[in-house]
């Protein structure tokens, strides 16, 4: 990529990442020659529709922020895609959340059928290891970056968080407000932060990240994971299906735990700003290179989709 990317904005740095990520993506797929037709376009459906990319910006613009390129981030925000475009799959699933819309076309399942869905999502899973573990020089550091996607990705992270999401509606009845919100902020961590969390540490790493930056990167990819779920919650009580390209209401429906029914609107943005807040102190100590991610997170503060 050409920007200067001391001078570029977010969305114009937001969308040259995701057309690096979607030509990288599909190179890649389009490398597995041995791959079954029908499990190639499976996959393809999923990770190269119309997403956001927050993930793969993230990790490229932790790399630049800590004094690497944009393609030493590139690889590693590619592989934490395919792991959430995986969780995607599988989440819209009639044994999990039961969609038919995603990102604003049928979901997966509809197009493909359940049986090939559970099979690319799975491939996909794989398939995020296999990149970076033959895509990443020095083989030092792609363990490293397997380790920590496989962490975030597992039961201590992102399906952890799903397990926990489950409801249990009786159960948060007998919690005091502020048990429910401890209880709340762990799942969000785990089901939606720890991936993006992983994207911010992943693509510092790829960067050649000290370990004074990397704490650094870690406290905002905490924060920036935490304000990106709290805004998902607001939308879902104050957007429409149009909008968010998926199904809305839906959280209350189920009597899940979220933000806005345990606080309200009002407060949720509160807390929300509260996260904000960190990831504009923690920019401002990494220094000039993390414009872009401090612009990032005040951007997905503010989306409305």
């Amino acid at each position: 990529m050409t920007l200067n990317w001391s001078q570029v904005d977010v969305p114009t740095a937001l969308t040259a990442i995701a057309q690096e990520t979607d030509t990288y993506l599909g190179r890649y797929l389009q490398s597995l020659t041995g791959s079954p037709q029908q499990i190639t376009e499976a996959m393809a459906y999923s990770l190269l529709g119309a997403g956001k990319r927050i993930r793969p910006g993230l990790a490229v613009l932790s790399s630049l922020a800590v004094g690497g390129t944009v393609e030493q981030g590139l690889v590693a925000g590619a592989a934490v895609e395919m792991i959430h475009c995986f969780s995607l799959i599988h989440d819209d699933l009639p044994a999990m959340d039961d969609d038919d819309l995603r990102r604003g076309r049928p979901t997966n399942h509809k197009v493909y059928g359940e049986a090939m869905a559970i099979l690319a999502g799975d491939a996909l899973n794989t398939l995020a290891f296999h990149l970076l573990a033959t895509r990443v020089q020095p083989a030092a550091l792609a363990g490293k970056l397997v380790t920590e996607l496989a962490f975030a990705t597992g039961p201590e992270g992102m399906i952890g968080g799903q397990v926990l999401d489950t409801c249990h509606p009786e159960e948060a009845k007998a919690d005091t407000t502020a048990a429910s919100l401890s209880k709340l902020q762990h799942i969000h961590r785990l089901k939606t932060g720890a991936l993006i969390n992983v994207a911010c540490r992943m693509g510092a790493m790829a960067g050649g990240a000290t370990e004074t930056q990397l704490a650094l990167i870690d406290r905002y990819g905490h924060a920036v994971g935490l304000a990106f779920q709290i805004v998902d919650d607001i939308l879902d009580v104050t957007s429409t299906a149009e909008q968010m390209g998926k199904a809305t209401g839906k959280d209350a429906g189920k009597g899940k735990l979220t933000y806005p029914s345990l606080l309200g609107l009002e407060a949720s943005r509160e807390h929300l700003a509260k996260q904000v807040a960190v990831t504009d102190a923690v920019t401002q100590e990494l220094g000039t290179n993390a414009r872009l991610l401090a612009e990032l997170s005040r951007a997905m503060a503010q989306r409305t989709k």
